[in-house]
Order: C-alpha cells, then structure tokens, then sequence
C-alpha cells in the first residue's frame, strides 16, 4: 500500500510540473516574445509526450530492477528532460 500511495504522489507531481510548464510556454508566448506558433506547439506536445512517457513508466516497473533504483532514475531523467524543455521555453522566440 506504501508503493502505491507514492507513485499515486509521483503522478501528482508529475502532472503539476507538465501544467506549470505548459503554462509558462502559453505565458512567454502571450506576453514576451511572440515567437512563432509552431515553436510553441513543440515545446507544448514535448511537454504532452513527456508526461505520457513518464506516467506510464510509474506504473509499469521493468522486472530485474529493484522498485527503489527504478523510481531513483525515474525521477533523475524526469528532472533532465525537465530542465530541457526549460531551456527550450527561456530559448523561445
């Protein structure tokens, strides 16, 4: 029950950082420098890709991994992907 209360918590955290993101890549776009829309678009469906991508990893552990390591790297690759589309969005013009 402790397992899944946590990738319950991870999904929550997940989902919240993938809105905050797209929102600061509606805001950026509305009000900075209007960059072109396909630009935007990009950034947005990598947004959508990653949360797919990432959600569905949490509920899917790869067997011969211990569930601790599994959700260590998880996380870690979510923060670089993360980082990522940030730089994207303070790159967006």
């Amino acid at each position: 029950k402790i397992i899944m209360a946590k990738r319950k918590d991870l999904k929550k955290v997940i989902n919240n950082i993938c809105m905050d993101l797209t929102a600061e890549v509606v805001a950026v776009s509305l009000y900075e420098s209007k960059p072109a829309e396909e630009n935007v678009l990009a950034i947005i469906n990598s947004i959508l890709k990653i949360r797919q991508h990432y959600i569905g990893r949490i509920s899917k552990v790869e067997p011969g991994i211990p569930a601790k390591k599994y959700f260590h790297n998880l996380v870690e690759e979510f923060n670089s992907d993360t980082l990522e589309i940030i730089d994207h969005i303070g790159n967006l013009n």
